[in-house]
């Protein structure tokens, strides 16, 4: 498997990602084409010691795409409804 370094680029307003499990593992798993592709990144969010900032990210962000702070999109899309 090749090394691929997340695509997100690291800012002084994001300085956690570079404590992030999705480090570790190829960008595009965590924009899934399959539900098996979404669960393994549900899954590596699950023990990523910046889940909580990584999920803020993707609410005030707004992110519409991809696996963020433990959510997909149908999750996020959901909650923001939910808090409108």
């Amino acid at each position: 498997m090749s090394e691929l370094i997340l695509q997100v680029p690291i800012t002084e307003e994001r300085p956690w990602l570079v404590f992030g499990a999705c480090r570790q593992v190829e960008s595009d798993l965590f924009f899934p084409a399959s539900k098996a592709q979404e669960l393994e990144a549900l899954r590596i969010c699950a023990t990523c010691p910046v889940r909580d900032e990584c999920f803020a990210h993707a609410i005030e962000s707004r992110e519409a795409y991809g696996v963020w702070g433990g959510t997909t999109e149908k999750q996020r899309r959901r909650l923001l409804r939910r808090t409108a």
